[in-house]
C-alpha cells in the first residue's frame, strides 16, 4: 500500500516516474518473472477486481506470460481488494491522506503488517509515525525490499508467523536450547 499525502498527489502520481516503470524499455527496469502462473492470476485478479471497485488504473495492469507489468492503482479505497488483501506483486495501490493522524491510522487499521515505509524530510517525524504503525519491519527512507542475512525478518498479524528469520533470530526459530554437561570420567560424588 502507499500513502500519499493528498497536498502532493497529483504530482507524484501522474508523474514520468510510474510511467516510465511501467513501460519503459525492460533493460531499465529491474523487475523479474512472478513466481507461477497462480500467483500471477491472483495479482491480475485483484487488480482488476479492484479496478471494477472504482480504483484508477494509472500504469500498467497488463502482464506477458510471467512477467507483470508494474502497475499503479490510484484512487484506492479501504474496501478495495487491493487495500485488503497483500498484493505479492509489482502494484503499487495508491490512497491518498490529508493529516499524519489518517495514515497513521489507515495504516495500522488492517489484517497485515510485513513491513512498513517512510518517505520524510523529518527522520525523527518518521520514527514517531512508525511507532503507531504496526509492523515486523520499518524503513524510514530506504526501501522495503531490504533483507540481508544478518537481521531479522517478518511480519506481525496476518503477515507470517510472527516469528523473525535471519540473524541471531534464526538460533530461537530454528533450534532448541539444551543445557548438556561433559566430564571425561564419572564423578567420585560423596553420596
Amino acid at each position: 500500500m502507499t500513502f500519499i499525502d493528498e497536498s502532493i498527489w497529483p504530482g507524484k502520481v501522474f508523474s514520468g516516474g510510474w510511467r516510465r516503470a511501467s513501460g519503459g524499455d525492460a533493460g531499465q527496469v529491474a523487475l523479474g518473472p512472478i513466481i507461477d502462473e497462480r500467483q500471477r492470476d491472483k495479482i491480475h485478479g485483484l487488480v482488476t477486481s479492484s479496478v471494477d471497485a472504482g480504483a484508477r488504473l494509472a500504469a500498467g495492469g497488463t502482464y506477458e506470460g510471467l512477467f507483470y507489468q508494474p502497475t499503479v492503482l490510484a484512487d484506492v479505497e479501504p474496501a478495495m481488494p487491493a487495500y485488503a488483501s497483500e498484493v505479492f506483486g509489482p502494484v503499487a495501490p495508491v490512497v491518498r491522506f490529508s493529516t499524519v493522524d489518517e495514515a497513521a491510522k489507515l495504516a495500522a487499521d488492517t489484517e497485515y503488517g510485513l513491513s512498513l515505509g517512510i518517505l520524510t524530510g523529518d527522520v525523527m517525524r518518521g520514527l514517531d509515525l512508525a511507532r503507531r504503525i504496526p509492523t515486523g519491519i520499518v524503513h524510514i527512507n530506504d526501501q522495503t525490499v531490504d533483507d540481508a542475512p544478518n537481521t531479522p525478518f517478518g511480519g506481525l498479524f496476518a503477515s507470517g508467523t510472527g516469528a523473525r528469520f535471519g540473524g541471531t533470530a534464526n538460533l530461537g526459530a530454528f533450534t532448541d536450547t539444551r543445557w548438556v554437561t561433559v566430564r571425561g570420567e564419572i564423578a567420585p560424588y560423596p553420596f
